[in-house]
């Protein structure tokens, strides 16, 4: 992409990073949306602009014209991400919710490491010049074939239902903080350096003002007509809060596993992207054996069986650990992806089953803004863990060399599922004395 538009590091990190940031703008105000106005409207709406600026995308003849472009298909990731979660809590009840939220959770795991797999194998097949077109054009067929099963399967908004009053003034707000304070976050070079400059971090006090605004404009809005953007009984539901606080360490960790292995099997070994790719492909299979089962197991073990996903997935990280440091680097490859695919079966143990939890008290009505705000803390969580694993990769990259500095580095991502760990253990004692009821 850079040599085919001539781009410089600033329009690349702009073509990753507002795309990100586009996301957080719109997840949450679009959730509320969705709950108020029909989510298979907007589900439409936001996966045909999706696939529109996905042909667009890969059409793009400047790097200054695939910014605006992918500003825009994030955009429209914002509005599609959030009807998901709210049409499986509009569509099933009690443990068919469970099952549901379990294929959704193995469709994330197997996405997300695949993901690197058929983009090495687009652009291997595509040659460089064109390879990272297709990786945009890949999504158009898909979503053709989505959008008229989207029509004749998912339910409608009931015509006779009057529709709750929107809060405009709150929905920008909470959307506007959500993109600030993401931005310190995302702002880092590509060789692990502050991209956008110390002065990024004074934009968390920025996005915390934006906050302190929403809360007193909510406060006020809910007061004289019931219809806040974030509900207060989401406020006050203790499940919910431990859920998100468990996304959020869990994806702070998750997600900066794929960096770390990547940069050290690319970067430090010399391995092409799509063999990168290969290699963490059973790290998929794992994550999509175990998540099914998982949403099976959920309602019967509850929170039990994410501390036991957890425990897995830290199992296997301090194997790929060791690997990183003791193995030689003819076996590298193998045991990298034989323990990724242990660590890939708690990760199908934990994502789907807190899910589930998280919004199981929470009411179908409102379903759509709360996986909005579960969505942006998870992207929150996998920006700040990219930070830490980046910076401290190149930070140990010259003293400890590449697989030095994976290993060392790896042991953040480690600490941070560790925190989903203990938080998981506390939510599940909490939970012995009191029963969350499925709605």
């Amino acid at each position: 992409m850079q040599q085919a538009l001539h781009a410089g590091s600033a329009q690349l990190q702009l073509i990753v990073s507002g795309y990100i940031l586009a996301i957080a703008l719109l997840v949450v105000p679009a959730g509320r949306i969705g709950d108020a106005r029909g989510r298979r409207m907007m589900f439409i709406l936001g996966i045909g602009g999706f696939g529109l600026m996905s042909l667009l995308a890969g059409l793009a003849q400047s790097d200054s014209y695939l910014v605006v472009i992918r500003l825009l298909q994030g955009a429209f990731a914002g509005v599609l991400n959030p009807q998901t979660s709210g049409l499986i809590q509009q569509m099933f009840r009690g443990s068919e919710r469970g099952k549901a939220f379990g294929l959704m959770g193995a469709t994330i795991g197997v996405a997300t490491a695949l993901g690197p797999v058929v983009g090495g194998a687009l652009v291997t097949m595509a040659g460089p010049a064109n390879g990272w077109r297709w990786v945009f054009f890949i999504n158009v067929p898909v979503v053709l074939v989505v959008i008229p099963l989207a029509r004749r399967l998912l339910p409608a908004r009931i015509a006779s239902e009057a529709p709750p009053r929107l809060d405009v003034p709150g929905i920008a707000l909470i959307g506007l903080a959500s993109a600030v304070g993401m931005v310190p976050f995302i702002g880092t070079g590509e060789q692990g350096e502050a991209g956008l400059g110390p002065w990024r971090w004074w934009l968390l006090a920025v996005a915390a003002l934006i906050l302190g605004v929403f809360l007193l404009w909510e406060r006020r809005y809910q007061t004289k007509y019931q219809a806040a953007v974030l509900d207060p009984s989401l406020i006050r539901n203790v499940s919910y809060r431990f859920g998100v606080m468990i996304g959020v360490a869990y994806f702070a960790g998750f997600n900066s596993v794929f960096l770390v292995v990547t940069m050290v099997l690319q970067r430090g070994l010399g391995f092409s992207a799509l063999m990168a790719g290969l290699i963490s492909a059973p790290f998929a299979v794992g994550s999509g054996l175990a998540a099914p089962l998982a949403g099976r197991m959920v309602t019967k073990y509850g929170r039990l069986w994410m501390v036991g996903g957890l425990i897995l997935m830290l199992a296997g990280l301090g194997v790929m650990d060791m690997v990183l440091l003791w193995t030689p680097v003819g076996h590298l490859a193998w045991t990298l992806a034989v323990a990724g695919f242990f660590t890939g079966l708690g990760s199908g143990s934990v994502i789907s089953p807190n899910q589930t939890l998280t919004l199981a008290s929470v009411p179908p009505r409102i379903g759509g803004v709360a996986s909005g705000v579960i969505q942006v803390s998870q992207r929150v969580g996998s920006a700040v863990g990219m930070t830490i694993v980046l910076s401290g990769f190149f930070a140990n990259y010259a003293p400890l060399g590449a697989r030095g500095a994976a290993a060392k580095t790896l042991l953040a991502s480690i600490a941070m599922i560790g925190v989903a760990l203990v938080i998981a253990i506390i939510d599940w004692y909490r939970r012995r004395n009191h029963e969350d009821v499925l709605l």
